[in-house]
């Protein structure tokens, strides 16, 4: 069994992580890659509520909860006592089964191959060179970067598709 490729998207909040994945998403796929996602969050959430059998049997402490239908299945997994899990742990509990690519929203301090977006207008600091795995900066600007390490146009999805197609796939630009 081959495991897919892991590739990280690292930004600050606002940089527009999720923005440009939707768009990205698609391209990969007319590319023939099977695409999942695994984003992080800071914040909580619900994916089901009061009122729905899966939210009464999990507030009546069930924990994993899978919901199943002939559309599509949801995993609800409680963590006691409330943490920030890791990337490797949700690697492990993420199906992977005919994956090509697995993206990655978030988890910037964990070890892996990241695009780093960059919006110099926000004012933030460079990810890199801290973080020694990111193997592009993706910029709304220009940059003068080290070679070696690509600047994508954050605002072209076409070419960050075209890079990720070479350096993970040995895909030729189209």
């Amino acid at each position: 069994m081959t495991h897919p490729t892991i590739l990280g998207f690292a930004a600050f909040s606002g940089t527009g992580k999720t923005s440009l994945l939707t768009r990205l998403i698609p391209l990969l796929k007319q590319r023939g890659l099977n695409v999942g996602v695994i984003k992080h969050s800071h914040h909580d959430f619900e994916i089901d509520y009061p009122g729905k059998d899966s939210y009464r049997l999990r507030s009546a402490g069930a924990s994993p909860v899978m919901i199943v239908s002939p559309y599509r299945r949801a995993l609800i997994t409680e963590f006691y006592p409330h943490r920030d899990a890791g990337l490797q742990e949700q690697l492990a509990a993420f199906p992977t089964a005919g994956l090509d690519l697995i993206l990655v929203e978030g988890f910037r301090h964990d070890r892996f191959a990241k695009i780093e977006l960059h919006r110099p207008s926000l004012g933030k600091a460079l990810l890199y060179p801290a973080d020694t795995d990111i193997i592009a900066i993706a910029s709304d600007q220009p940059m003068d970067t080290p070679a070696g390490l690509p600047c994508l146009d954050l605002n072209n999805p076409l070419a960050i598709a075209d890079f990720i197609l070479h350096y993970f796939f040995n895909a030729q630009n189209d």
